[in-house]
């Protein structure tokens, strides 16, 4: 079974390029991605640069920013293939970025 790990952060506790902390961070994901093996994952930009797409009454409105406003916000993801839950929150676990922030582990429905 499929199951999604969305990355949650709060900049004000993550680190940043140029922090010292900053390249311990990246050798530690560049090793949880290779011990997950296959996976599909990637970084996602700061919400700042989002835009929000939402159809009312047949019109597109297109907004600047994220759909929420929060303190912390989904900073990357993973979908990776587990046996079941509590493999997949083993995984979370060792997510590298969930020392500052948190780790969402949901199911991926199927169709």
């Amino acid at each position: 079974m499929q199951y999604m790990l969305m990355i949650h952060n709060d900049p004000s506790t993550h680190p940043t390029p140029g922090d010292p902390e900053w390249g311990q961070l990246m050798a530690d994901y560049a090793a949880f991605s290779e011990q997950l093996g296959s996976y599909t994952g990637a970084p996602l930009n700061d919400p700042s640069t989002a835009t929000t797409v939402r159809i009312r009454n047949g019109e597109t409105l297109v907004v600047d920013g994220p759909f929420e406003e929060t303190k912390e916000w989904m900073s990357g993801y993973y979908v990776i293939e587990c046996d079941n839950l509590d493999q997949a929150l083993k995984a979370a676990a060792m997510v590298p970025s969930a020392k500052f922030g948190s780790v969402e582990v949901r199911p991926v429905a199927e169709m």
